[in-house]
């Protein structure tokens, strides 16, 4: 997983630094308080008040890092008030899948306070796209939870630095800053201690933590900040994170705001994705003879039941499902891994390029999505999804990370496990 992110990163590096140029970067500030968080603070002054506090992002909030320390945090700091953690975080999914889920992995256990952490994922993204994916998560929110208070957060990486160096936002973090702004929300950047060790010369963005005294004092002042140069270490680059988070606090503490249900008002980008919906695979027309995993008794279908509303394990050539929606988006949540086939798409009566369900980095199976259609026209869509025989040369495909086929029986069955369907409009049933 690790590979796979820092390839991810790598990439939106490259493609996010061609693109600089075109859209503006917003100015580095630690943190902009805009209408702070009234209803968490007043909340957590309440003797006896239960609060939930939501974390949402990929794998830099999913490790035991920032997150873990800024709940310790808010227990020491409120110890009349408890807490509860909602961790919403997947590894190498960014807003595009946020604002799908949000509704199921967070809106539907009353957080108190969102953090929403995605610069990076997103770090290739279009800012087009970014926006309308964030504004369609903030939106949801507070229609769903108006006294829910959200705070964007911005991680960084090696390769996303250099507008950073320049005191400048990466184009991820530029893009999110015009939705917090317009909506009032208060941002952090996690990563503005990060840069001035990095500009300073002080900052080691990849090497493992010193294990012993001399090579402690081999460091000298160099600050180890994370073994891949995206993922912090828990005890050094995660802390600068947490510490980032608790020096910003005061400030959305006493930002100018009363605490008051948030209202959604006009919408930046009238295209935003507010009505992004997971629907479960299972409100799909299944083939004769195929039925929906038990969730609860799979041994493979429950390892997943937390994420996925569902699942369907289509494992012979032939099996498949069909659906149709309104709406202008349509995209397949589901697992790829060394079992992953090829799956035929079909769209409006249209045959598009086969997917297959399996990458270089699948030595073992994860979360992931496809697109099926994007920027459709307004309307009714018909899509048909078919699991395909025709071989994959998995051997070739683990080669381009230099992978290996450890053991043929894992990749030698061509199988599609889809758990859910993810649609900008409504499912026609």
């Amino acid at each position: 997983m690790r590979l796979l992110l820092s390839a991810l990163a790598l990439c939106a590096a490259v493609l996010g630094r061609a693109a600089d140029q075109e859209f503006p970067l917003a100015a580095a500030q630690e943190v902009r308080a805009r209408g702070g968080l009234p209803n968490f603070f007043r909340k957590a002054q309440t003797t006896g008040a239960e609060l939930k506090v939501a974390y949402l992002g990929g794998s830099i909030t999913a490790q035991n890092g920032w997150r873990v320390q800024t709940l310790a945090h808010f227990k020491r700091a409120y110890p009349q008030a408890s807490f509860a953690e909602i961790n919403a975080a997947i590894g190498g999914t960014g807003s595009d899948l946020g604002v799908f889920r949000v509704r199921q992995d967070v809106l539907s256990k009353g957080p108190d306070l969102l953090f929403v952490e995605f610069a990076v994922n997103d770090g290739g993204a279009d800012p087009r796209r970014i926006i309308r994916c964030m504004e369609g998560i903030v939106r949801q929110t507070w229609q769903a939870n108006p006294g829910t208070d959200i705070c964007f957060v911005y991680t960084l990486t090696e390769a996303l630095s250099p507008p950073m160096l320049e005191g400048r936002l990466p184009r991820s973090a530029s893009a999110m800053e015009r939705v917090a702004d317009h909506y009032g929300i208060p941002s952090i950047v996690l990563g503005m201690e990060v840069a001035k060790l990095a500009k300073a010369g002080r900052l080691l963005w990849k090497a493992p933590l010193p294990k012993t005294a001399a090579e402690k004092a081999a460091l000298g002042d160099k600050f180890v900040f994370a073994a891949d140069g995206v993922h912090p270490h828990d005890s050094t680059g995660q802390v600068l994170y947490a510490e980032a988070v608790v020096r910003s606090l005061p400030a959305l503490a006493i930002a100018n705001a009363t605490p008051a249900p948030h209202v959604t008002g006009p919408a930046l980008d009238p295209a935003n994705w507010e009505r992004a919906t997971l629907v479960p695979i299972t409100a799909a027309k299944l083939s004769a003879g195929l039925a929906p995993a038990d969730m609860a008794a799979d041994a493979y279908a429950k390892g997943w039941a937390k994420r996925l509303p569902a699942m369907v394990r289509l494992t012979k050539p032939g099996q498949s499902l069909e659906f149709r929606f309104k709406g202008t988006h349509c995209a397949v949540y589901d697992v790829v891994g060394p079992a992953g086939g090829m799956v035929a798409v079909t769209l409006d009566g249209k045959a598009l390029k086969p997917v297959p369900r399996i990458d270089a980095y699948c030595t073992y199976p994860r979360l992931s999505t496809f697109v099926v259609g994007a920027d459709l026209p307004e309307g009714e869509h018909v899509v048909r999804l078919e699991l395909l025989a025709d071989p994959i040369d998995k051997a070739a495909v683990l080669a381009k990370n230099k992978n290996k086929v450890d053991k043929p029986e894992r990749f030698a069955p061509l199988e599609f496990h889809p758990g859910g369907l993810l649609l900008v409009g409504e499912l026609i049933p």
